[in-house]
């Protein structure tokens, strides 16, 4: 590796708010299903989080964390913060991370239409009662192939999903941890308000760009009002995980509006547009959409979607295309990826089959067992 390669601007610490990153490698958020049923995180997990902090990265974000005890959960054995226990299990994870030098950030999930498995038994809901596309996700524990239509939200509903998002905020600064970031990407609720044809609604919360992003706006407020100067993040994607072809219908004009909505974000993170990130996620005017997205917040912004290919990663960076990089598969084969590309030793490839047969981490730590 040349000298140029061991200068890798991604190793460049950065001011997150009052968060001082080693570096601009981050952690992205992965599913992996090994909470309790109940939804308290296991020592297991709390090994699996500190990993990633020994390994370098400046930044550690969760995997999507449930934050009510009705219809959030998305998946069985996820992990939730909405009971005393649940905090008490963060809290160990938060004080390994802290130990090992990393901060940690709590993402909060709601998956709404698109959950396959609640402990506490409710059914889904929705903006609109309109069946999802795509079919569940077997690695996830999906078994029921397609997803059920859910029952349209009401005023209160809505509400009550906002207090919830609000409330498990409080616990994620109760169990130590140094920000939020609210999922509002991916095809799960807050992204269902956001997308034309899950949102059929016809009052404040449906129809024009301006109306469908509100949802998200309003968590966002609530959840700042909870934690005050708690750095809170916002994830936004056009692609979903049941709907890997879809982009916001206006384009540029739709992501100003939606970017424009969020500006009292401390940072916003663009999900994956895919493993080419240079060439997915260009607009009509060839700028990117994260470039966009720094301009119309003013907030930093991170980058998802194959930054563990280092050359492009390289370019995001210094093509003010992003702030930080959040990073998946990649950290997933290599936990100490930071230190490899400061070191020059070589990334691992990703092998799917660490996510077999179930992507939690007993397939992963099988996987590296027979290797």
């Amino acid at each position: 590796m040349t000298t140029t390669d061991l200068a890798h601007p991604a190793l460049a610490p950065f001011d997150l708010a009052d968060l001082r990153l080693r570096n601009r490698f981050a952690v992205a958020p992965m599913t992996r299903i090994s909470a309790t049923p109940d939804g308290t995180p296991t020592d297991q997990m709390a090994a699996y989080y500190r990993e990633y902090a020994e390994g370098g990265f400046g930044l550690i974000l969760t995997e999507g964390i449930y934050p009510d005890a009705t219809h959030s959960q998305g998946y069985l054995n996820q992990p939730g913060l909405v009971t005393d226990e649940h905090v008490a299990g963060w809290r160990a994870v938060v004080d390994g991370v802290h130990a090992a030098g990393a901060p940690i950030v709590a993402q909060l999930m709601h998956a709404g239409a698109i959950s396959q498995g609640n402990h506490y038994g409710f059914g889904t809901i929705g903006p609109s009662a309109v069946t999802p596309r795509g079919r569940m996700m077997a690695d996830y524990g999906g078994v029921g192939g397609a997803w059920a239509a859910p029952a349209e939200m009401t005023e209160a509903d809505i509400d009550d999903v906002i207090a919830g998002f609000a409330a498990a905020a409080v616990n994620a600064e109760r169990a130590g941890f140094d920000g939020v970031e609210i999922h509002g990407a991916n095809g799960y609720l807050l992204d269902q308000f956001l997308t034309d044809y899950t949102n059929q609604r016809t009052d404040e919360y449906g129809g024009s760009v301006a109306n469908r992003i509100r949802l998200t706006a309003r968590v966002l407020a609530a959840v700042r009002a909870a934690v005050g100067d708690l750095p809170v993040g916002v994830r936004l994607s056009q692609t979903k995980v049941n709907d890997f072809t879809y982009r916001w219908p206006g384009a540029e004009a739709d992501a100003r509006v939606i970017f424009g909505a969020l500006t009292d974000a401390t940072y916003l993170h663009i999900a994956s547009e895919g493993r080419n990130f240079l060439e997915t996620a260009r607009l009509a005017d060839g700028a990117t959409i994260t470039q966009l997205a720094r301009e119309v917040s003013g907030r930093p912004v991170i980058a998802n979607g194959g930054m563990h290919a280092l050359p492009q990663a390289a370019d995001v960076l210094t093509g003010g295309h992003a702030d930080l990089l959040s990073v998946g598969t990649g950290a997933l084969a290599n936990p100490d990826l930071p230190r490899r590309v400061e070191t020059g030793v070589p990334l691992t490839p990703f092998d799917r089959e660490m996510l077999h047969p179930m992507a939690n981490l007993d397939s992963t730590a099988a996987w590296r067992a027979r290797r």
